[in-house]
């Protein structure tokens, strides 16, 4: 519980302590915010495996105890932060001239609350896992005081919409749309995927409803098939057109699993055209050869939902890049 006997830290700031931690008190409009993303936010820069261990090694506390990772926080509550020197750690370097521009160029929309990006293939969602600067550390980089979150994640290899909350009411909202809250019944977040699949699917909407588990291989490596004791998944494959014996199809997806696509592709026969994961290898290498392909054919292209109750509709876009545009056209 908080200390009787210090005045309380102003709601938000950071009071430091005889160890060098610091003592933050958890703002009203943070009500509910997981305690891993209230740290990441506090700690910028700082890998999300080190957050992770320093909840496990209890050196974070929430008004003087312990807490999990996945703690939803309430607001007034106090929370421990010890000090991390993340110069040591590498991550303080700020993303490269380059990158900064490219990220820039890629917003395809922004509003008072919300900004979305047409991620490229080959950039992270989130740093981590050795990538030091992905898509969201590269947009805080780009708009430093800047309250930015993410909404969502794509897949490092799937480029398309990328959603960012500028406020924390939004991010809420569009989470609870995620999820089918009951509270937000008959509301949905309305996806559209543009892939590119081998061999020739037939005509007409097939609909693929399999549940999906993610399992974890040796090295900690996620690998998701289907199984009976999986999480329910449906998706929505139509083919737009044939191209050089494979199909170009648009997927609606009604859930949104660990590599849904992906792994329900492959379920029918038809998996996407340069997976390295669930493709198939000799496909893939033809395609490079033949028609340029040198990454996944799977890109994200519309998001349809509203805010404010339904009252405010939000329809988000994102053209195909133009190397999977050319490879289309080298199809014939």
């Amino acid at each position: 519980m908080p200390r009787s006997d210090a005045p309380s830290p102003a709601s938000g700031s950071p009071s430091p302590s005889s160890s060098g931690a610091r003592i933050v008190r958890v703002p009203d409009d943070r009500d509910g915010q997981r305690l891993d993303n209230f740290l990441a936010g506090h700690l910028k820069g700082v890998p999300k495996s080190l957050i992770y261990k320093l909840v496990r090694s209890g050196q974070v506390r929430v008004n003087g105890g312990r807490a999990k990772a996945e703690r939803k926080l309430a607001g007034g509550e106090e929370v421990r932060i010890p000090p991390v020197r993340v110069a040591e750690t590498g991550e303080t370097a700020p993303p490269p001239k380059g990158f900064l521009a490219a990220m820039e160029a890629a917003i395809v929309f922004e509003d008072s609350r919300l900004l979305a990006i047409s991620k490229p293939a080959g950039v992270a969602s989130h740093g981590g896992s050795g990538i030091s600067h992905g898509a969201i550390e590269t947009l805080r980089a780009l708009r430093p005081g800047q309250t930015l979150e993410l909404v969502h994640r794509l897949d490092r290899d799937t480029s398309g919409l990328l959603v960012v909350a500028k406020k924390r009411s939004a991010l809420i909202e569009l989470q609870a749309l995620l999820r089918e809250d009951p509270a937000v019944k008959g509301q949905r977040i309305a996806k559209r995927y543009l892939t590119l699949l081998a061999g020739r699917m037939p005509d007409g909407v097939m609909s693929v409803d399999a549940p999906l588990h993610v399992g974890l291989r040796q090295g900690g490596e996620r690998h998701v098939q289907v199984n009976p004791g999986g999480k329910p998944s449906l998706s929505h494959f139509s083919v737009i057109e044939r191209r050089g014996g494979q199909s170009y199809c648009e997927v609606r997806i009604e859930t949104g699993r660990t590599h849904q696509i992906r792994v329900h592709a492959q379920h029918i026969g038809h998996p996407v055209a340069g997976d390295p994961k669930y493709g198939n290898a000799d496909i893939n290498r033809r395609l490079r050869e033949q028609a340029g392909l040198k990454r996944m054919f799977l890109h994200a292209s519309t998001l349809e939902f509203a805010l404010d109750d339904g009252s405010t509709p939000y329809l988000l876009n994102a053209p195909l890049p133009s190397e999977l545009t050319e490879v289309l056209d080298r199809l014939g």
